[in-house]
This record gives C-alpha cells, sequence and structure tokens, in this order.
C-alpha cells in the first residue's frame, strides 16, 4: 500500500530527525563528562587498547582504525581532528592525550599525517576513565550492535569546565570556554557544603576563563552576565611587555593564530597605520616572543594592536550542553550542579557493585571457613565420594552450603590449608564484614556519597590543579578613535577658498630672511588661517556667525604638497574667521569679536554641544576669536592700531549677545588680531614679511573703546602677545612655510618697521607654544 504525505509535512519530520542527530550525536558535550561523542569514543577505545600513561605510545593511525571500526562510524579525519585536538596543549587545558610527533603548532601548522604521530592516554585523561568497569555508567550498543560503548565517562575530572567545548549544530551552537581545575574544584566542593550557594558566591571560587595561552580577560560584567545567564561576551587581550620603544608580546589570545598576528602586524607597518620599523618572532620552546619596535607613542601603537589586530579579541560565551539528551543553556551553578549529581550516581552505582563483589566473596569465604572448621570431615567426605559431582551434593547436604561454596571448597588447593593461609582467610572474613557494613553504610547515607565526592575532588585537585594563567583585569576594552591617535604637534592649514590640511611639525627652524619650504600646494587660492595644535586637541571653529569644532585628528594628515580637503566635508561651516585649539570644555574664556569692534566674553563650555552643525556664537559678524589666558586685551587693526584694555571691563554675555565697544575704528580700518595671553612682547608681523618685539609697556592702557595708538606703520598681519622664547609658524601668500625662533628677533620700538622675516608677502602666522611636544 502507497503511503501519501505532504512533502512540507516530510520534510519538516526528516529535518528534525538530522537536526537532532547532529545535536545529540556529534556537535554537544555531555554536561556530566563534557565529551562530544566522538572523543568519549577516542578515549574509550584507547582505554580498552591499554594505552595507559604508562604504556608505550602507539601509532594513530591504529587508533583511528579501532575508532572508526568498533564505535564511530564516520570520517578518518574527524576522528583523527579531534584526537589531535586533545593533544594540544595551546588548544585544551588540560590535554587529555599524550601525543608524540608534530601535532600541529599555535601558528597554525597541521599536524602530521596519523600514520607519522603517536599518542597514548594522559595521566588525568585516565580520571575520566576511572572505575568504568565496575558498572558505574551506562553502556549502549554500538552502530552495528556488535559491543558496547559507555553513553557517559565516569569523569572523576570535571571536565566540561575544566577543558571547555565548541560546536556547531543545527540551529544552535556552544562555546564553553576553559577554566583552572583548582578554581572549579573549589566551587565544587563549594556547592556540596551548601546546596544553597548562589551563583555571586561561586563566581568568587570560579573568577572567570583560564585558557591555555594565558592573556588577560577586561573586566568582570561579561564574566557574571555568562554565569548567571548562561550567555555572555569577554574581551580578551594578549600579554605584553614595554622594553623603552620595544612592544613584546609574551602571550596571545585564545585560539588566535600567532602566525597570522604577526603577519597582520606586518601589513599595519607597510600600510603606514603604525608607526614602527619591524616586527620580529622570537618565539621558541621556551614560549612566544613577538618584538615590535616602535616609533610613535608606545601606548598609542599599543592600542592599534588592540584594535587592528588579533591582539585583542572577543570570546562570545554559550554554556550549552546535553542534558539528559536535550540541548539546554545553563548557568555556571547548573553545571556543577549536574556534574555532582553525576558523580553521586557514579559512587552509588561504584559502591552498589563493590557491595556485590564483597558479598559474593563473602559467601564463598563462608564456606571456607565452615569447610575448614570441619576439615577431617569434609576431606573425609570427599574421599568417601566416587566423582566431584557426588563429593559436591554430599558436601551441600551435610554442611548446608550452597553450590557455589561447595564448588569453591573443592577447587581449594591443599597449600590453602597451612596455618597462615587459614588466619589470612580468617582476616579476609572480617575484612568483608567490615567492607559489606561500610558499603552499606554509604548507600544508605547521602551525606556519605557526598563526603567522598568531596575527598575525591580534593585529591584531584592536589593532584593535577595549577596557577591561573589567565589573568583578570578590570579595565575598558572599548578603544576609542582618540587612543589611536600618538600626540604629536600639528599645524593645521586653510584657505579662502575653504581647503583644510593637518601637517606634522616636522619643519626646522630656520633664519629669517629666507622663504622658507612648501607648505601647501594652491591653485588660485591663499592661505587664510594657520594654526598649531596637538593631533588630540578639540578645534573650535568659527566663522562670521557660528561655532563648531571636530577634533584635530579628524582633519587628514597629508604631506606639504597636498592641497587639502574641502573644510565643508568636516564641518558645516562658511568662511572660517578662527580656529581655537581646546583639549576640554571647561569654565575658561573665550573672546569674540565684530568686525565693527564689539568684543565679549564667554565660557568656552557655551559651545561644547556645536558639533558639526554649528551654533550660534554672536549676533554681529564675527572677525576674530581667541583664548582669554591674561589680565589684558591687545584688539590690533589691519593699518596699525592697537587699542590696550583690562579684561575686567569686557562683559561676560550670552552667545546670542553682540557684547560690548571694544575699539573704535577709524574709516577703512578692520580688526586683525586679538591678543590676551601673559607675555613681555607684543610681536608684530606685517603684511610685507618685516617683524619686531615690542615691549607691552610701549602701550598705555586706555579705556575699552577709544581708537588706540600707533602700533605699526604698515599693513599689519599678525601682532600676538609673546614672552619671547616661542617660535613662529609663518605661511606666504603662494603657500610657503618658514618656522623661526622668536628670540632671535630684536625688541624695537614702535616707530621702527623691524627686521625682515621673510622674502614673501605674509598671508597668515602663529605662535608655537613654548610648551609644545
Amino acid at each position: 500500500m502507497e503511503l501519501l504525505r505532504e512533502i512540507t509535512s516530510e520534510l519538516k519530520s526528516s529535518y528534525i530527525d538530522y537536526a537532532m542527530s547532529v545535536i545529540v550525536g556529534r556537535a554537544l558535550p555531555d554536561v556530566r563528562d563534557g565529551l562530544k561523542p566522538v572523543q568519549r569514543r577516542i578515549l574509550y577505545a584507547m582505554y580498552e587498547m591499554g594505552l595507559l600513561s604508562n604504556k608505550p605510545y602507539r601509532k594513530c593511525a591504529r587508533i583511528v582504525g579501532d575508532v572508526l571500526g568498533k564505535y564511530h562510524p564516520h570520517g578518518d579525519t574527524a576522528v583523527y581532528d579531534a584526537l589531535v585536538r586533545m593533544a594540544q596543549d595551546f588548544t585544551m587545558r588540560y590535554p587529555l592525550i599524550d601525543g608524540q610527533g608534530n601535532f600541529g603548532s599555535i601558528d597554525g601548522d597541521s599536524p602530521a599525517a596519523m600514520r607519522y604521530t603517536e599518542a597514548r592516554l594522559a595521566k588525568i585523561a585516565e580520571e575520566m576513565l576511572a572505575d568504568i568497569d565496575k558498572e558505574t555508567v551506562e553502556f549502549t550498543p554500538n552502530f552495528d550492535a556488535t559491543l558496547k560503548e559507555p553513553e557517559v565517562l565516569p569523569a572523576k575530572i570535571p571536565n566540561l569546565l575544566v577543558n571547555g567545548s565548541s560546536g556547531i549544530a543545527v540551529g544552535m551552537a556552544t562555546n564553553i570556554p576553559p577554566h583552572n581545575l583548582r578554581d572549579v574544584c573549589k566551587a565544587i566542593i563549594a556547592c556540596i557544603r551548601n546546596p544553597e550557594i548562589s551563583i555571586d558566591e561561586l563566581i568568587e571560587y570560579v573568577k572567570g576563563p583560564d585558557f591555555p595561552t594565558g592573556g588577560i580577560i577586561t573586566g568582570f560584567d561579561g564574566i557574571s552576565e555568562a554565569y548567571r545567564t548562561g550567555k555572555g561576551k569577554i574581551t580578551v587581550r594578549g600579554r605584553v611587555e614595554i622594553d623603552g620603544n620595544k612592544i613584546i608580546i609574551k602571550e596571545i589570545p585564545y585560539m588566535v593564530n600567532k602566525a597570522k598576528l604577526v603577519e597582520r602586524i606586518a601589513e599595519l607597518i607597510s600600510e603606514g597605520r603604525l608607526d614602527a620599523g619591524t616586527v620580529r618572532d622570537e618565539s621558541d620552546r621556551e614560549g612566544i616572543r613577538i618584538v615590535i619596535e616602535v616609533k610613535e607613542d608606545v601606548d598609542t601603537a599599543l592600542n592599534k594592536l588592540y584594535a587592528y589586530t588579533n591582539l585583542q579579541t572577543t570570546f562570545g560565551i554559550i554554556m550549552l550542553a546535553l542534558v539528559d539528551g536535550k540541548p539546554k543553556v545553563l548557568t555556571l551553578k547548573e553545571i556543577i550542579e549536574y556534574y555532582i549529581d553525576h558523580r553521586r550516581e557514579v559512587i552509588r552505582r561504584r559502591t552498589a557493585f563493590e557491595l556485590r563483589k564483597a558479598e559474593e566473596r563473602l559467601h564463598v569465604v563462608e564456606g571456607l571457613k565452615k569447610a575448614i572448621e570441619n576439615i577431617e570431615e569434609v576431606i573425609s567426605l570427599i574421599k568417601s565420594s566416587t566423582s566431584p559431582t557426588e563429593a559436591k551434593n554430599s558436601l551441600m547436604k551435610r554442611f548446608n552450603i550452597s553450590d557455589r561454596q561447595a564448588e569453591a571448597i573443592l577447587q581449594t588447593r591443599l597449600q590453602k590449608l597451612t596455618s597462615l593461609e587459614i588466619e589470612a582467610l580468617f582476616e579476609e572474613y572480617k575484612m568483608l564484614r567490615r567492607r559489606i557494613n561500610e558499603y552499606r553504610s554509604i548507600l544508605s547515607s547521602p551525606e556519605k556519597i557526598d563526603s567522598i565526592i568531596t575527598k575525591e575532588v580534593e585529591e584531584i585537585m592536589e593532584k593535577y590543579g595549577d596557577r591561573r594563567r589567565t589573568s583578570i583585569e578590570d579595565v575598558n576594552a572599548e578603544i576609542s578613535a582618540e587612543e589611536l591617535i600618538s600626540e604629536e604637534m600639528n599645524l593645521i592649514i586653510t584657505t579662502k577658498n575653504g581647503m583644510i590640511k593637518r601637517l606634522g611639525m616636522n619643519f626646522k627652524l630656520q633664519k629669517r630672511g629666507g622663504v622658507g619650504v612648501v607648505g601647501i600646494q594652491l591653485k588660485d587660492d591663499v592661505p587664510s588661517r594657520v594654526v598649531v595644535c596637538s593631533s588630540k586637541d578639540k578645534l573650535l571653529i568659527f566663522d562670521k556667525k557660528k561655532a563648531y569644532w571636530i577634533n584635530a585628528y579628524e582633519i587628514p594628515k597629508l604631506d606639504r604638497h597636498a592641497k587639502g580637503v574641502k573644510i565643508t566635508n568636516l564641518v558645516s561651516c562658511g568662511e572660517i574667521v578662527s580656529i581655537i585649539p581646546i583639549r576640554e570644555f571647561d569654565n575658561s574664556f573665550i573672546l569674540l569679536v565684530t568686525e565693527d569692534g564689539y568684543i565679549k566674553k564667554i565660557k568656552l563650555k557655551e559651545f561644547e554641544n556645536a558639533k558639526r552643525a554649528g551654533i550660534t556664537a554672536t549676533s554681529g559678524k564675527l572677525t576674530f576669536a581667541c583664548m582669554a589666558e591674561g589680565e589684558e586685551v591687545f584688539i590690533s587693526t589691519k593699518n596699525g592700531y592697537t587699542v590696550r584694555f583690562d579684561l575686567e571691563n569686557v562683559s561676560e554675555l550670552g552667545r546670542t549677545a553682540k557684547g560690548v565697544r571694544g575699539i573704535n575704528l577709524r574709516k577703512g580700518d578692520c580688526v586683525i588680531w586679538v591678543s590676551c595671553r601673559m607675555g613681555k612682547y607684543l610681536l608684530t608681523v606685517s603684511k610685507d614679511g618685516y617683524i619686531r618685539k615690542t615691549a607691552r609697556e610701549n602701550y598705555r592702557k586706555v579705556l575699552r573703546g577709544s581708537m588706540g595708538v600707533i602700533n605699526y606703520r604698515g599693513e599689519v598681519a599678525m601682532a600676538e602677545i609673546v614672552e619671547g622664547v616661542e617660535n613662529l609658524v609663518v605661511v606666504s601668500s603662494d603657500g610657503y612655510l618658514l618656522r623661526t625662533s622668536i628670540s632671535e628677533i630684536p625688541v624695537q620700538g614702535r616707530k621702527a618697521k623691524g627686521v625682515l622675516l621673510c622674502r614673501k608677502e605674509v598671508a597668515c602666522c602663529a605662535v608655537e607654544p613654548s610648551n609644545s611636544l
């Protein structure tokens, strides 16, 4: 009869069957012994072959053949790969197989073929199989029902937590990190002694994963979440040492390929993203050692390694395992509780087995004891019998003993009748009685079973426990863009047509009177502003109405011959009138001056939310902005007039206010510079390239709003208060840049023309701080 069925139902049913087959039979570990079926079968096959830790190694091809032929009817590659993994000390925290030969490397090298490698059980693996011959676990038929294999191993070792597990099933995956054996054993003992223990208390014992490759786990939140919910995410970093300008990597994160890590670092260097000379892999048998000679700030270089390479990785924890044949996401406490329950069952079954064996032996010993007590009669009865069967029946009838006891009497050799052997028999009788009482006592007392588990766990901890390799540090693993920038002094140059670029401050100091070197490539354009700043500064940018800010490092760093990028690609501003480099938006004051000479001071914090879209800075038309760092204000005009007055006379106003009168401008004149700094001199640079220093006392202090005094007869490009020890950066109208020392500029009076600074028309200037990097 043909059976009709909808294809959707058939597909659904078949796929579910396939999925469960993969989940249960291949990909996921059992919560009790922490092993997948292939791993369990490999260990059991090796145990059957007698490949214990004190026996000679055997070819892996032979082991794989036994596993395939007896228990695991899949590909030999899958079996060998699982065997290799259990032998790798960089994969398993406590390897279960002792391998001899090439079993691969942390560089990703493949293991040698199975015909070349040899293996045997590691000592710790024997603990996983201990008591398996005492009916401690259930056995099921193998794939062809010719043999039996264990459903689970007795597992004296809490292997699921200790060695972890990873696997991808159908629709689910597990990724349990390895842990330290001592930590886990202490948690098991604590859980046995206090079944109501909380996960918080367990975390006091199991502090976090402990990877075979060491490393550093950053933060505790991910660990805590994983232990509470069964899922979490942790960040693991390699361990490094700093030796001068060298970064030495001593440990790498778990499952990271060392060779690929070195290759990636070399790529960063060749791309220019990491300013370093060389990277060398000096690893040997003693351990990992990768040396990077950096040229930039070491902390910044290290942050780049964390951000751009696998020196920092994320480990997603999913504590999924099979519980009663079904997948379940488990908390830390649940994993420990299931393991304890498994060990209780193993101890109970082992004790019942030993009790039965002891009772069987006691039964035989009681018969032998009865025969020895009546030895003359026994011998006489045996001698008078015509056959062994008649002798057995006669003994059973005469002394009221069982068939087995009678058989044991008949099998006893005459040498057992010596006084020493008889005495040993009576001692064995007493010992068996004691053991039977002890076994019965254990089976009737859950407390005694727990006591045995505790004792065994303590022995395991003492025998195989070691110190943690992975440390846990409460640091922020998130690396901001600023942390990837080396702090260095930079030049910011803008042009009339709205171009902007950032340059490294790698210009040599030159004597005045030259032309300098190319600073920016121009085409039908003129430099408008030049600013000296740190690469980690924020740049507060002003156009005629609004304020904006961006980080200095966001401006592309280009070479001297580049023309820059459009400023509108970075901020939505118009023609730039001023750029102020700052570190933080604090309560410092800045001064804003309008085209018609009005001035106000306003707190820097007012512009914190300016960002790229900008916020209103004044109701007038802004022409200059600067920090209020001194006690006096100098306002200088294009036609050479300067007014000096006290800062306290400037009102603190809001962003929408225009301000108060700062200078009364003459017809055709305009504000060219504003300075409010501490310093001895007013440094004046003319448009035609002349420069001079004038003592600030030469400028009388007047009331705010006056027309000022003559400072320079000619067109002024800059008039800044300086101490006299700084450097000056000058950009000419055709893009040439000159950097010179202000200390070499002579001090002259207000009527002096000054000395020649450069042989080109000056477009813009900036004073380089004396405390620059």
